[in-house]
């Protein structure tokens, strides 16, 4: 499984900032995000499940005041940070596009998938 190097683990503080980084979904350029929730990495594409839009209200801060759920800074949709589950507003029962993330001997990594890919420049 092809791993891309994201960030140092102590980049990423339970409910704190996440990280960016680009990648291809589909054929458009995008970007995903990682955050750490419940002692665990979590990465999605940083897209709406409501409309296609960033999520972040500047770069890196997708969690609420409380840091306990991921929140849309456009529509106010509120997401479980450890499923991607919408729980409230416009998009309630969908979810974010999880991207697969692994974090080992200090490093946090991505994995692409059919969907979401590398960056090729």
């Amino acid at each position: 499984m092809t791993a891309i190097s994201v960030c140092k683990s102590d980049d990423l503080i339970e409910g704190g900032k996440g990280v960016r980084f680009p990648v291809t979904a589909g054929s458009d350029d995008a970007v995903g995000f990682v955050i750490r929730y419940d002692g665990a990495v979590h990465g999605y594409l940083n897209r709406c499940a409501h409309v296609p839009v960033e999520l972040d209200w500047n770069p890196g801060e997708f969690l609420e005041s409380s840091g306990l759920y991921i929140m849309c800074a456009t529509h106010g949709a509120i997401y479980q940070p450890d499923t991607g589950y919408c729980t409230g507003g416009p998009c309630r029962g969908g979810r974010l596009r999880k991207i697969n993330v692994s974090e080992e001997d200090g490093q946090i990594y991505w994995h692409p998938d059919d969907y979401i890919q590398a960056v090729i420049a």
